[in-house]
């Protein structure tokens, strides 16, 4: 079986906290994912509109890459990136007419109908792991570390791309905290959009969404937030000094990537984590709960 990786661009510029964690942990569990060649961006998001299919030809193109390679399977870390790529592999495979269109405009691409399985790097780790499995391979437990899970907008919605079988109620975040010997805890706010490109045109309206789903993660008892999307943690971690400026009195909510926590876990090291390109508040989290040095 072969498998491709997609990283998409933030990776690799802003969020290499997100993807050089998970990469050392790739590794370090004896699994193999081979870069994509020559992809391209993704478009960044799913167009909804029915008339506009150029906005598709930028994840198919990605998607005939993978299959060019002659893989099975593609895995994303990003959840932008795998809502983008599931909902147009999707498409490709289940509607014939807008299939037909977008191969004629490639003409000199391979035809594609969704041969390849487009896969968040929480449902490989589950599929190619398995969360009893990863348990056995923890060497630095997160113990005493109460995590809330967020999925945001794009790994659960719509049902037919959710990484969950249970999209209202996703547990697969928990379960893998889990097995890293975390405590995973609930909030109602899993799930809330945390305003996405709104912090662009209507940065107030992105920051008030911040809000609710900082303050509801820190009233479950979380000590951090898990995140998967470079925007959720733009948005959500280093917005909150805007949060600050307004509301004084905040005080920051830790945010780090799943895939951090996961290195961390596994005994790789803050050097590979990236822990630098984090807020100074989970850095401090990370110290006091021993799970790193100061310094790191």
């Amino acid at each position: 079986m072969t498998v491709s990786y997609y990283p998409g661009c933030t990776l690799k510029t802003k969020a290499r906290n997100l993807e050089d964690a998970a990469l050392a942990s790739v590794r370090a569990l004896g699994l193999e994912m081979t870069e994509l060649p020559r992809w391209n961006c993704c478009g960044a998001v799913h167009g909804l509109a029915d008339d506009n299919l150029l906005l598709k030809v930028a994840p198919v193109r990605d998607l005939v890459r993978a299959k060019e390679a002659g893989s099975t399977k593609l895995v994303t870390l990003c959840s932008m990136c795998y809502n983008t790529l599931a909902r147009a592999n999707e498409m490709m495979r289940d509607d014939e007419d807008k299939r037909h269109t977008i191969n004629l405009f490639m003409d000199e691409e391979q035809d594609y109908a969704g041969e390849v399985e487009v896969l968040h790097f929480l449902t490989f780790l589950e599929e190619e792991v398995g969360w009893d499995a990863l348990r056995d391979k923890v060497v630095v437990p997160l113990s005493g570390l109460k995590v809330a899970p967020y999925y945001g907008c794009t790994l659960t919605r719509p049902a037919e791309v959710s990484i969950d079988e249970r999209p209202l109620v996703p547990t697969i975040m928990a379960r893998f905290l889990e097995a890293l010997g975390a405590e995973p805890v609930d909030s109602h706010e899993a799930t809330t959009c945390c305003g996405s490109f709104q912090v662009l045109a209507n940065p107030e309206v992105a920051l008030k969404h911040t809000r609710h789903i900082l303050a509801a993660s820190r009233d479950s008892g979380a000590d951090v937030v898990a995140l998967s999307c470079p925007l959720c943690e733009f948005n959500m971690g280093a917005r909150q000094k805007d949060l600050i400026a307004v509301e004084p009195d905040w005080a920051e909510v830790p945010t780090l990537y799943f895939t951090q926590l996961l290195a961390i876990a596994l005994g790789l090291g803050p050097e590979v984590c990236r822990t630098e390109l984090n807020q100074a508040v989970a850095r401090g989290l990370l110290a006091d709960k021993n799970l790193i040095t100061e310094s790191s």
